[in-house]
């Protein structure tokens, strides 16, 4: 008992400015995470897309097609394109070969500035030429 009277007093009593000390510091680190991960959240950012009205069919920029100089053929490879079609499904489609699509598509590339499929047609898209 006599033991246990001395560690109470050696913990509690002694000890007392450093718990304390510690408990508030425990509480400030608790509130510096919680607020630091409140303010420095980032936002989301909400961009509107302006969709044609139902009903009203889609008119591709001929100006801007006339202006990246995207041929008929091309245009016809790019809607096949956003559709998801492959090389071999397009060539099958239009009844050329797989190689005359392919190079329809790289100058398609080249015009639209991109590298892949995809970003052929989100750019193509961007610009208001297909859907």
């Amino acid at each position: 008992m006599l033991m246990r009277l001395v560690e109470y007093k050696y913990l509690v009593i002694e000890n007392s400015v450093a718990m304390y000390g510690g408990l508030v510091a425990a509480l400030f680190t608790c509130l510096g995470i919680y607020f630091g991960l409140k303010l420095t959240r980032t936002k989301e950012v909400i961009v509107e897309v302006p969709v044609n009205s139902p009903g009203v069919p889609f008119k591709p920029d001929e100006k801007k097609k006339a202006e990246l100089g995207i041929t008929n053929r091309e245009f016809e490879i790019l809607e096949h394109m956003a559709r998801g079609l492959s090389n071999r499904e397009i060539a099958n489609t239009i009844f050329v070969s797989e190689n005359t699509v392919k190079t329809h598509t790289s100058k398609l590339f080249e015009k639209l500035n991109a590298k892949r499929r995809t970003q052929a047609v989100q750019n193509a898209k961007n610009m208001g030429l297909i859907p």
